[in-house]
């Protein structure tokens, strides 16, 4: 079994009991099963969004509606895809009418996020919107200050970017999440040759 495989069995064993929403606030609104995240189990670079929408909910996949697929498409500008990278989220069940996650709801998955990032060890995290990074750091922030600012978050590098959904409704702001994802990336790379 390769160590790729090994983190996924160890992912799938991990999100048993929260298929039943033992303890989820969300768990009783979530019209389907929890969006735990998809992609390589062990993969350098790690995207972390705020909770899933309605399209994600309805496929069980993490940002496939309007914001995954511009998410896809400034991967592909970087030779990057959905394979190379884990997606997931803050909170794993959809809020109601997609408003922010509360407090009680991200402590509510907080120890399942942490122990998907232990078991997957990425180089690089980057968080996606202000909520993600609260969620991830439990400190208030304004993401217009921080994002594009590498730091260390548990002896990861963590990249604050924009959340997708907001270069949806800010055209203009898109060269900022592009060249963020970008320095993501490039990170996550310059990590992995300082390990091999």
């Amino acid at each position: 079994m390769t160590q790729k495989e090994q983190k996924q069995k160890l992912l799938e064993e991990l999100y048993v009991p929260y298929k039943k929403h033992k303890d989820c606030p969300l768990g009783p609104l979530c019209k389907s099963t929890a969006v735990f995240g998809e992609g390589n189990a062990n993969a350098k670079l790690m995207f972390i969004g705020e909770a899933p929408g309605a399209k994600e909910e309805e496929l069980g996949r993490p940002f496939v509606g309007r914001s995954g697929k511009l998410l896809d498409k400034i991967l592909a500008a970087y030779d990057t895809n959905r394979e190379d990278v884990y997606i997931t989220n803050i909170v794993k069940c959809r809020p109601p009418k997609n408003r922010t996650p509360t407090k009680k709801e991200i402590n509510a998955c907080k120890d399942l996020l942490h122990n998907q990032i232990k078991i997957i060890k990425p180089k690089v995290m980057c968080t996606l919107g202000a909520s993600a990074l609260e969620g991830l750091t439990g400190k208030p922030v304004k993401i217009t200050k921080v994002r594009g600012i590498p730091t260390k978050h548990k002896d990861v590098i963590l990249l604050p970017a924009y959340h997708p959904a907001y270069i949806l409704r800010n055209p203009k702001q898109l060269e900022f999440l592009m060249a963020d994802i970008r320095e993501a990336i490039e990170l996550s790379k310059k990590q992995q040759l300082k390990h091999n």
